[in-house]
C-alpha cells in the first residue's frame, strides 16, 4: 500500500446528483473501478475490511498509516487524500479502549476521535469523494436503552458515563453525515457495530476490551495454577459480540449497497451476560479455578443487544457463533504467545 499515488479521475458509475450508484453484487467487479481509502486499515478491524475488499476485486486500496499521516491534523488528511485519490473512504480509524482506558483518558478519546472524523469528512467533501462510510460505535447509545437497541433510540438519553466522551465524539459524525447529505448531497453513511472480537484483537491489559482481557486472564491463571481470576463488575451486565470478519463483511456490504441517511446497526441480535461469557471463556481455555466478580468496579452499560433488521435489508447476517468465534480467538492468542504468529 504505502504512499502510492494514483492518477486523478473518478469512476463514471455515478448518479446524476454525484452520489455513487449502487455497486454491482459481482464479487469480481464491484470495487475494481474504484479507489478506496481505508483509515485504520492496518488495525484489527481495518485489516479485515481490506481483505474483504480485495476478495471483491478491489485493486486500488490505500491505507494511510498513522506513522505517515496524522489524521488528527488537516495537513495529514490533505496528504492522505492527495496520495490516495479516493472515490470511497471507509473511516475505521479510532482511538479506542475498554472501560478502564475510557475512564482514564476521556479527553483524549473525545478530542482525537472527534477532530479526526470531522476534519476528514469535511476535507473528503471538498476533495470530491463520492461516498464516505463512517464506522460509529455502540457506545453512542443511551445508557438505559430498551433492548434490543433500535437506531431510532440513539437520541433518547445520555451514553453510559465511562464511554460517553468516545461515544459522543463518534455520534457527532452521524450528525455531520446527515447535515452534509442535506446541504451538499454528500453520500455519507453511518454504521454502528456492536462489540467486536476475534483473532488479532488487542490483548494489552491496559487497553483491551472484555473478551481479550478475559481470555488473557484465564490463560495466565491456568498456566500459573492460580485459584482465582478477578473480574470487574457484578457479571450481570450483558453484551452482544460480533466476530471481526462478520463486521468487515457488513461494512463492505453497506459500502456496496446502502446509500441512506439513517444509521445502521451491525450485530448478531443476541446478548450474553458477562458472567456467562466468563464461564464460557474459562471452559474453552481450560481454566478451572474461581471466577470472582468485583462489584466495586464499573459494569458499564447495563445491557447491550441490537436490532439488526435494517442491516438485514441490504443482505447482512452474521455467520459466526460466539462459541466458535471464541475458539478461534483463543487459538490465535495461544499461538501468538509462543511465537507462532508475529
Amino acid at each position: 500500500m504505502g504512499n502510492r499515488r494514483w492518477e486523478m479521475g473518478h469512476s463514471d458509475e455515478m448518479e446524476p446528483d454525484g452520489s455513487l450508484s449502487p455497486l454491482s453484487s459481482s464479487p469480481l467487479s464491484s470495487f475494481q473501478p474504484r479507489r478506496v481509502m481505508v483509515t485504520g486499515g492496518g488495525g484489527f478491524l481495518g485489516q479485515k475490511i481490506v481483505q474483504k475488499l480485495e476478495a471483491r476485486g478491489a485493486q486500488q486500496i490505500f491505507v494511510p498509516r498513522s506513522s505517515a499521516y496524522d489524521l488528527r491534523e488537516k495537513a495529514g488528511i490533505l496528504d492522505a487524500l492527495a496520495d490516495g485519490q479516493p472515490d470511497v473512504i471507509i473511516h475505521a480509524a479510532a482511538v479506542v479502549g475498554g472501560i478502564g482506558a475510557n475512564r482514564d483518558n476521556p479527553g483524549t478519546f473525545f478530542y482525537d476521535n472527534a477532530i479526526m472524523g470531522i476534519q476528514l469528512m469535511e476535507q473528503a467533501r471538498l476533495f470530491g469523494v463520492r461516498k464516505f462510510v463512517t464506522i460509529g460505535t455502540v457506545c453512542a447509545y443511551p445508557k438505559y436503552t430498551a433492548v434490543p437497541f433500535r437506531e431510532n433510540d440513539l437520541w433518547e438519553g445520555y451514553p453510559e458515563e465511562t464511554n460517553a466522551p468516545y461515544g459522543l465524539a463518534k455520534k457527532m459524525l452521524l450528525v455531520q453525515s446527515q447535515a452534509y447529505r442535506q446541504q451538499y448531497g454528500f453520500n455519507a453513511i453511518y454504521l454502528i457495530p456492536v462489540n467486536l472480537y476475534g483473532p488479532g484483537d488487542n490483548f494489552d491489559p491496559s487497553s483491551s476490551h472484555v473478551i481479550p482481557a478475559l481470555i488473557r486472564k484465564c490463560i495466565e491463571a491456568r498456566d500459573a495454577g492460580a485459584p482465582v481470576v478477578d473480574i470487574w463488575g457484578t457479571g450481570n451486565a450483558s453484551r452482544e459480540f460480533l466476530y471481526v470478519d462478520d463486521a468487515a463483511e457488513g461494512i463492505v456490504l453497506a459500502t456496496e449497497r446502502y446509500n441512506d441517511p439513517d444509521p445502521v446497526n451491525l450485530g448478531i441480535g443476541r446478548e450474553v451476560t458477562i458472567r456467562d461469557l466468563a464461564a464460557l471463556i474459562a471452559e474453552l481455555t481450560g481454566y478451572t479455578g474461581e471466577l470472582r466478580f468485583d462489584p466495586s468496579r464499573p459494569d458499564g452499560q447495563p445491557r447491550r443487544a441490537l436490532d439488526t433488521s435494517r442491516a438485514a435489508a441490504f443482505g447482512f447476517t452474521a455467520q459466526q457463533s460466539i462459541r466458535d468465534g471464541l475458539r478461534a480467538t483463543i487459538a490465535w492468542y495461544e499461538a501468538s504467545r509462543v511465537g507462532v504468529l508475529v
